[in-house]
C-alpha cells in the first residue's frame, strides 16, 4: 500500500496549522538588524503567575482534540496532552518528547505494531485516573462523522479503519489494544517510522466516555495544565489552572500564568496597533495572527515594537507555484517557467526580507534532514531557449484572492509574460480555489499558487501531500496532479523506515528527484512574525514549526 492519509484539507495548511485556529497566521522579519527570534528573552525571564491575553482575529477557538488542527506547542496543547508532544527551546530543532507515555514509544512488527506506557499519576480535570481506555475513546471518536476536520494521519494508517464511524454506535477499533489501564497498543495497516509524531497529534488526547459531540468542544475533560473557566461566544475565553495537573509528570509545559484569556474577534490591524502601543493590560498579551507585510515595516521603525518581534531566522512555509502536470505536460516547458520565474520579485511582493526569502527545495527549513540546492535559478535566456519552436496555450492561474497571494500571482504572471509566456490570473474565494485546485478534474487551471506548513517536523509531511498520487482530487493537496509510480513507491519506502537518519536521506533524493520533473516551483519561505507586549517573556520562533510556543510563555519577572 504505497498511498497514504487521505486526511489533507489542502486549503487549510497555509499558515493555520500553528494555532488550531481559523485565522490565517503567519508572515515574518528576521532583516533589517532585526532579532532574528525575540529579545525578550528565555524563559527564565519569565514568572509564574499573572494573566496572559491572546488577540486574536478567530471568532472562536476549537477545544474539541478530534475537529483541531493545533500543534501541541500552541492553544490545544494547553488544556489537552497527548501521547507525546513537542518540546521548543530558542536556537534549536524542535524535539520529539513524551508526554502522558513514559517514552516515546516503542515499535515490534518491523514498524507496523506500537506500543506505550502511561506515566503513573495522571489526572483529568474532574480528578479521575488517565487510562489507556481514554486515549482509546479519543482516537476512536475522530473517525465519528460528526467531529471531522480534525488532523486524520491515523486513519489511514491504522489496521482495519476503513470505512469506520466512530464509537457511538457500539462500535471499536481492534487496531487499538489496551491490555491494562497502563498500555495501548496501536497496530498499523503498514509500517510508518513516524508514529511517534502522529501520536502527538490531537486525536491522542485523553476523552473519558459518554462525552457529547455536539457540545464537548465547549466544555472538554482537560489533561493538560489549563481547563475552560468562562466561554463568552465571539468574545473571549479563559482558561484557569487545572488543579490535577502535575508538574511532575509534566517536563515540557511551564503552565506559567495563572489565566490565559482568547480575546476573540480582533482585528488584526487594531491588535498589532495595541501591541506596538504596549500600554495597560496589552503589555501582558501577544498577537496570535501573523504581522501584516505593512506593519513589519512599521514596526522596524519602532525601537521598542522591533525589540518585541519574535521571528522565525530561516523563513517558514513554503508559497509555491504548482503546475498542472496534466495540462502542462512537456517537461521542458515547466522547467522554461521554473527558470522564469523571478523569485526576488516575489519575495518583493511578500515585503521583502521582511516577509519572506528565496525558495528552491520542497522541503522547508527546520526540518530535520533538509539538504539545499536550486535546479533552476532565475535565468530569462534560459526560458527562451527551453521555449524555442514551442506552441504554449494562453495559461491560467488560478489563486485565492488574499493580498499575499495575489501579489505573488502577479510576480509570477509578470515573470512569465517576459518570457512570451500567456498568462490570466484568476483570482476566486478561498473556497473556491479548494474546489478548483484540489477536487475534480483539473481543468479548470494550468497553475495554482498555493502555501504549505508541514504538520510535523518530517519531510514526509513535506512530501507526500504534495507529491503522492493518492493526494490527487478528491481534496488532497497535490495541485500539480503529479502522478509517478517510482515516487509513490519510495514514498512508502521512506515511511517505512524506522532509522530517521536513513529516512531523512530518503527524503532528501525524494526532494531533488520530483524537483527534476517540476511539478512545482517553490518560490519562497514565508517569515513568520509574532509581536508581544513588553511584559510577556519566553517568547520565540524558530524556523520550524514558524509559531511561538504557548507551553512556555509568561508574564515577565521585571
Amino acid at each position: 500500500m504505497s498511498h497514504s492519509h487521505r486526511s489533507l484539507v489542502s486549503s487549510r495548511r497555509a499558515f493555520l496549522a500553528g494555532t488550531g485556529m481559523t485565522a490565517l497566521t503567519a508572515l515574518t522579519l528576521a532583516a533589517c538588524g532585526a532579532n532574528s527570534r525575540s529579545s525578550a528573552g528565555a524563559s527564565a525571564s519569565a514568572k509564574a503567575g499573572g494573566n496572559l491575553t491572546v488577540l486574536t482575529s478567530s471568532s472562536d477557538v476549537g477545544w474539541d482534540p478530534a475537529k483541531s488542527q493545533s500543534m501541541p506547542m500552541t492553544s490545544l496543547g494547553l488544556v489537552h496532552r497527548r501521547l507525546t508532544t513537542w518540546k521548543l527551546e530558542p536556537g534549536k530543532p524542535v524535539e520529539l518528547a513524551p508526554d502522558l507515555a513514559t517514552d516515546t514509544g516503542k515499535a515490534s512488527d518491523d514498524g507496523r505494531t506500537w506500543t506505550f506506557t502511561l506515566k503513573k499519576g495522571l489526572k483529568l480535570s474532574d480528578g479521575s485516573a488517565i487510562t489507556s481506555a481514554h486515549i482509546k475513546h479519543g482516537v476512536e471518536r475522530s473517525f465519528a462523522p460528526a467531529l471531522s476536520g480534525g488532523l486524520g494521519y491515523h486513519k489511514s494508517l491504522l489496521a482495519g479503519a476503513e470505512g469506520y464511524q466512530g464509537p457511538y454506535s457500539g462500535a471499536h477499533l481492534s487496531s487499538i489494544e489496551t491490555p491494562d489501564e497502563s498500555t495501548i497498543v496501536f497496530h498499523l495497516a503498514r509500517a510508518f517510522g513516524d508514529w511517534p509524531w502522529i501520536v502527538a497529534q490531537p486525536a491522542f488526547s485523553p476523552v473519558p466516555e459518554g462525552d457529547d459531540p455536539a457540545t464537548y468542544s465547549h466544555a472538554p475533560i482537560a489533561s493538560g495544565p489549563y481547563q475552560i473557566d468562562q466561554y463568552k461566544q465571539g468574545s473571549s475565553i479563559t482558561l484557569k489552572r487545572n488543579p490535577h495537573w502535575s508538574k511532575d509528570t509534566d517536563s515540557v509545559r511551564l503552565a506559567l500564568p495563572d489565566t490565559f484569556t482568547f480575546s476573540l474577534g480582533q482585528d488584526e490591524t487594531t491588535s498589532a496597533q495595541r501591541l506596538i502601543a504596549d500600554s495597560g493590560e496589552d503589555r501582558n498579551a501577544f498577537g496570535a495572527d501573523r504581522v501584516s507585510a505593512a506593519q513589519l515595516a512599521q514596526v522596524s521603525a519602532n525601537e521598542s515594537a522591533k525589540s518585541r518581534l519574535a521571528t522565525s531566522p530561516e523563513g517558514g512555509p513554503l508559497a509555491f507555484l504548482a503546475i498542472n502536470v496534466q495540462r502542462v505536460s512537456d517537461v521542458n516547458v515547466r522547467k522554461a517557467i521554473a527558470h522564469a520565474v523571478d523569485k526576488a520579485a516575489v519575495v518583493a511582493a511578500l515585503g521583502g526580507e521582511l516577509g519572506a526569502q528565496a525558495a528552491s527545495t520542497y522541503i522547508t527549513p527546520g526540518i530535520p534532514g533538509r539538504q539545499s540546492y536550486d535546479l533552476y535559478p532565475h535565468d530569462a535566456a534560459k526560458a527562451k531557449e527551453l521555449l524555442t519552436g514551442k506552441t504554449v496555450p494562453a495559461l491560467v492561474l488560478l489563486t485565492d484572492n488574499g493580498a499575499a497571494s495575489k501579489a505573488m500571482a502577479e510576480a509570477v504572471g509578470q515573470s512569465l509574460k517576459e518570457v512570451g509566456l500567456k498568462v490570466t490570473i484568476e483570482p476566486v474565494e478561498p473556497d473556491t480555489f479548494t474546489e478548483r485546485a484540489t477536487k475534480g478534474d483539473g481543468s479548470t487551471y494550468d497553475l495554482a499558487i498555493a502555501n504549505w506548513n508541514p504538520d510535523y517536523p518530517s519531510a514526509n509531511a513535506n512530501i507526500q501531500p504534495l507529491f503522492a498520487s493518492s493526494e490527487i482530487g478528491s481534496g488532497g493537496s497535490n495541485y500539480a496532479r503529479y502522478s509517478n509510480a517510482e515516487v509513490d513507491a519510495a514514498i512508502a519506502q521512506a515511511q517505512a523506515n524506522l532509522e530517521a537518519k536513513a529516512a531523512q536521506a530518503q527524503w532528501a533524493a525524494l526532494d531533488r528527484k520530483i524537483a527534476e520533473e517540476v511539478p512545482v516551483v517553490p518560490l519562497a519561505y514565508r517569515r513568520n512574525s509574532f509581536l508581544h507586549g513588553s511584559g510577556v517573556a519566553g517568547f520565540f520562533v524558530e524556523s520550524y514549526p514558524a509559531y511561538p510556543s504557548y507551553q512556555v510563555i509568561g508574564v515577565s519577572a521585571s
